[in-house]
């Protein structure tokens, strides 16, 4: 099974076939996952999420139309809950939004730049932090899931324009904090 498209495993999923479903969850659970890490900076409400959203392909495979657009609509089922999450708690938490092949000096790297370097990544992470949740999402499913403006817009259920605007806004604000930051050190 391997070897199908997600949507021939949503299509045969649809028809009882556990297997299949099986199949599915093992192909996304890890990107689901860190998705859903990076959007709420806990690992534990992650998994719980993360669980949450199988549940949800799993009850709704029957509805599901084979459209090509799999990982959209799963991205869309992981990144509703997730905000729904944010709102219940209204405070935010945050992990490094880069696993760790991101943040490796690049070897040969002095210790003192290695520093330097890490510093740097850690203010980029507490800017994204303070993003608005949409701002952040978009970003986060085009920086770190790399899907398309399309694919995000999907996921989002919003227009292609409007996840243009978001990354736009959440560029914009990123680098104010961070130009603003290098200036007051």
């Amino acid at each position: 099974m391997t070897g199908m498209t997600d949507d021939q495993l949503m299509i045969r999923g649809a028809a009882g076939d556990e297997a299949a479903l099986r199949t599915l969850i093992e192909r996304w659970e890890k990107p689901v996952f860190a998705f859903l890490v990076r959007m709420l900076g806990s690992p534990e409400e992650a998994e719980d999420l993360c669980q949450d959203t199988f549940m949800r392909l799993i009850s709704s495979s029957g509805r599901y139309r084979p459209e090509g657009r799999f990982q959209s609509w799963l991205f869309r089922i992981a990144g509703n809950l997730a905000r729904s999450r944010l709102r219940r708690r209204k405070i935010l938490r945050w992990l490094p939004l880069t696993s760790g092949h991101h943040e490796t000096p690049a070897p040969g790297l002095d210790p003192l730049n290695a520093l330097a370097a890490g510093q740097e990544q850690e203010r980029v992470r507490a800017a994204i932090r303070q993003l608005p949740d949409r701002q952040r999402q978009a970003l986060i499913l085009k920086r770190y899931n790399e899907l398309s403006y399309q694919e995000i817009a999907e996921a989002m259920g919003i227009s292609v324009g409007s996840v243009q605007m978001l990354l736009h806004r959440a560029m914009s604000a990123l680098k104010r904090d961070l130009s603003r930051g290098r200036h007051e050190s």
